[in-house]
């Protein structure tokens, strides 16, 4: 068998392989940027879980169920940092196809100087009022974390949240995640204090005091994690205050 025999041969069959991967990746495209659609919009759904209709639990929805709970209850904006809503078409200038606000990427966002950068807010209607769902992105010990923060109509009490990560360590910082009591503590917490100034909530090494409105427990043996978690909440709650206090605005009645 000659040397340039083996060489077609090699040749032909790399060419063959990588035409058939490209054709399964696009063939496959659209379907996982599907299915990772309906994961983010699934993730902003767990911010509500205890709103999303009597019976129905959060962990059992369906992709259809998801996208209808969207199409019909909830409200897309995008925004920039200084509160004013985007049209579609500023979402594409952005670099986001379909202009739509879901279709906004915080770790890319995240990567761009703050005055550049856009957010996208959801509105989630039911019977019994509205519900705000804040996007926020930080970092945590190995690598970046993420969650969604509702507020009541209230806009300063926190009516659920979920949080998410990219590499923290199982049994420890992955517990934002894994462990449902974490994020449990969010609900009722405060994110403005009694004189209507912006406090977030942070999250205390040891515990936080019995009634602090501003303070869950953190992670033993997880500080990095748990302060990275404050960190992100203060400042990517702080990034939504000019549309919050535009909320306000049209909303009488609506106080810290």
């Amino acid at each position: 068998m000659s040397t340039s025999y083996v060489v077609r041969f090699v040749l032909i069959m790399t060419s063959l392989v990588a035409v058939l991967l490209t054709v399964l990746f696009l063939g496959l495209k659209e379907r996982s940027e599907i299915n990772e659609a309906i994961f983010n919009k699934k993730a902003v759904l767990a911010a509500v879980a205890d709103h999303l209709g009597e019976g129905v639990v959060h962990e059992d929805l369906t992709d259809d169920q998801v996208l209808e709970i969207f199409d019909n209850n909830v409200e897309q904006v995008a925004l920039n940092m200084s509160g004013q809503q985007l049209t579609a078409d500023d979402i594409i200038a952005a670099g986001y196809k379909g202009g739509k606000p879901e279709n906004i990427d915080m770790a890319k966002e995240k990567k761009k100087t703050e005055a550049d950068r856009i957010l996208p807010a959801y509105i989630y209607n039911t019977d019994k009022g509205k519900f705000y769902i804040l996007s926020v992105r930080g970092n945590g010990l190995w690598d970046e974390i993420w969650g969604n923060i509702a507020l009541e109509a209230d806009l300063t009490t926190i009516a659920g949240a979920s949080f998410d990560h990219k590499g923290e360590t199982p049994g420890l910082g992955a517990e934002i995640k894994d462990n449902p009591a974490f994020s449990e503590q969010f609900k009722g917490k405060k994110i403005y204090d009694i004189s209507g100034k912006y406090t977030s909530v942070a999250v205390i090494k040891g515990g936080a005091e019995k009634g602090d409105a501003h303070g869950v427990d953190g992670i033993s043996g997880a500080t990095v994690t748990a302060d990275g978690v404050g960190e992100m909440l203060e400042r990517g709650i702080r990034y939504y205050e000019p549309f919050l206090n535009q909320v306000k605005s049209v909303k009488p009645g609506v106080k810290n």
